[in-house]
């Protein structure tokens, strides 16, 4: 279904970004769950949305991974400080050593492919990657694939081609080519707030590891955008943008930016699977948990499509986020008067309603659970409406 939309674009951007699903509290259910950081104990999942790259909707979910980690065995209870330090550096060693297509960073390439080959060939796609995405393999698939491109943070400050410059250094000394502002969304370490960037930009050569069989240098384009008068007691912002897309305009290098502001879609959809979907709080061995999160993660996208139409266009026909059965059977259940023109905002209302959405409380915000119960309500609904229709 997302394939078939997005091949009705020329160009389409795939956020990606990964969650980790913790179930620590399953104690008695190891067996194909695995460790995920700080005592956790659950699943990890990478998520590729299909991202409009005008205005920013979601589109669907392109491609998905889940996947365990393993659990480490118990080094001996006598082990020597000595012989601890002995057996750190050789699974160092040995993880060095290691195919990439076995460690979890392929998981950026592997999007790339899998993609590539799922999308037509009229349709180009940019992965948007922040800066764990930032991994050399990515930018050599790259240039062996004719329909994609990527747009990735950097997380190193990576040796340039000629005299072994660095990259940071050298887009220090750009000149500053325009300002832009974006908006930038709250997180639970910052406030929401309008930043003003100043944007510098131009072509670079990276420097290939001497792993690759291509010795040619990485060829991308810099988009570097740093914050002007960030307000006191906050992180100014600080974007180091390396695109295989050819940036030798303002235009294009603000568009660059704008693709890269969409990369926050993931992670919403994210917050929806946890704090919407509840797919933490679910009690289930790992067998039964993968084939749960498989069905909660389209109810999230679709959860997503409709949070994000119902902030950016209230007054739009419902029929955007519904389709003709979901509608008729909102309808039949709506509470009140329907309204001359049925609109996003009505029908998320009317969700909502399903969802234990109390008729006291109009003036409130609708909650992501509440959303969630209508949501899976509609759902059970229609299906029932249709077992009565073809009987």
């Amino acid at each position: 279904m997302t394939t078939a939309a997005v091949e009705e674009y020329d160009l389409v951007l795939s956020v990606g970004d990964t969650t980790f699903l913790d179930y620590r509290s399953i104690k008695a259910k190891r067996e194909g769950y695995g460790p995920t950081g700080n005592g956790g104990n659950g699943l990890i999942l990478h998520s590729a949305l299909a991202i409009e790259p005008e205005q920013g909707q979601t589109l669907g979910l392109l491609w998905q991974k889940l996947w365990n980690r393993e659990h480490k065995p118990k080094p001996p209870q006598d082990e020597t400080p000595q012989q601890k330090k002995q057996r750190q550096a050789e699974n160092r060693k040995k993880a060095r050593q290691r195919p990439f297509v076995e460690k979890e960073s392929y998981k950026w390439v592997e999007a790339l492919c899998v993609v590539d080959k799922q999308v037509e060939a009229n349709t180009r796609v940019i992965h948007i990657f922040d800066r764990e995405g930032d991994v050399a393999e990515v930018f050599d698939q790259v240039r062996q694939l004719k329909h994609t491109g990527v747009v990735v943070r950097a997380a190193h400050n990576r040796s340039l081609d000629q005299n072994s410059e660095r990259l940071w250094s050298k887009m220090e000394t750009e000149p500053i080519r325009f300002e832009q502002e974006i908006e930038i969304p709250a997180t639970a370490k910052r406030k929401a707030r309008r930043a003003k960037l100043a944007v510098r930009f131009r072509e670079v050569n990276l420097r290939t590891p001497y792993r690759f069989e291509n010795r040619d240098p990485l060829k991308v384009y810099a988009v570097y955008a740093t914050e002007i008068g960030c307000p006191e007691g906050e992180t100014p912002l600080s974007w180091m943008l390396l695109t295989t897309e050819v940036v030798e305009d303002a235009f294009m290098a603000a568009t660059i930016l704008r693709w890269y502001t969409y990369r926050w879609r993931v992670e919403d959809y994210h917050k929806i699977l946890k704090s919407g979907c509840q797919s933490e709080r679910y009690r289930l061995a790992a067998v039964g948990m993968k084939t749960l999160l498989g069905f909660l993660s389209v109810i999230a996208v679709e959860l997503l499509q409709v949070t994000y139409l119902h902030r950016t266009q209230p007054d739009a026909p419902a029929i955007a986020i519904l389709n003709s059965v979901q509608l008729e059977v909102l309808k039949v259940k709506a509470r009140q008067k329907l309204p001359p023109l049925l609109t996003i905002a009505w029908a998320v209302e009317a969700v909502a309603y399903l969802g234990g959405y109390l008729e006291h409380r109009r003036k409130t915000n609708i909650g992501i659970q509440v959303l969630w119960r209508g949501w899976l309500k509609l759902h059970d609904l229609c299906e029932g409406w249709e077992l009565a229709r073809n009987t």
